[in-house]
């Protein structure tokens, strides 16, 4: 059931963007994101969690609030990505929108490598 909560919002989230999502059943990282500027903002996880780059302070403010949960990849905390389970479904949105202004403007920062 939370599976499929999870399923329902991360499409609508997709769609907000004007993407339409549907799982990709891959595992591997970043198969079931959306991005901005080629790079990752948001991803459904296998857990079935929806997965956000933010910026360290407001990660921060998200641990300590109990609203978020920090992503782990084999063992190792990435910093910078939190989680956000179905249960919090109107933090979803508001979140994303978060994530994805954050990436925009860091890519925007950074010149590409050539």
């Amino acid at each position: 059931m939370e599976a499929r909560r999870a399923i329902e919002l991360f499409a609508a989230v997709a769609s907000h963007y004007g993407v339409g999502w549907t799982p990709s059943g891959s595992s591997k990282f970043g198969a079931d994101a959306l991005r901005v500027d080629g790079k990752i903002f948001a991803a459904l996880t296998r857990k079935h969690r929806l997965l956000l780059k933010l910026p360290p302070a407001r990660v921060a403010q998200l641990l300590a609030d109990g609203r978020a949960e920090r992503f782990a990849s084999g063992g190792r905390a990435m910093n910078g990505w939190i989680t956000v389970t179905p249960q919090q479904a109107s933090e979803w949105m508001p979140l994303a929108n978060e994530a994805r202004a954050f990436v925009a403007a860091e890519t925007r920062r950074k010149p590409r490598k050539r």
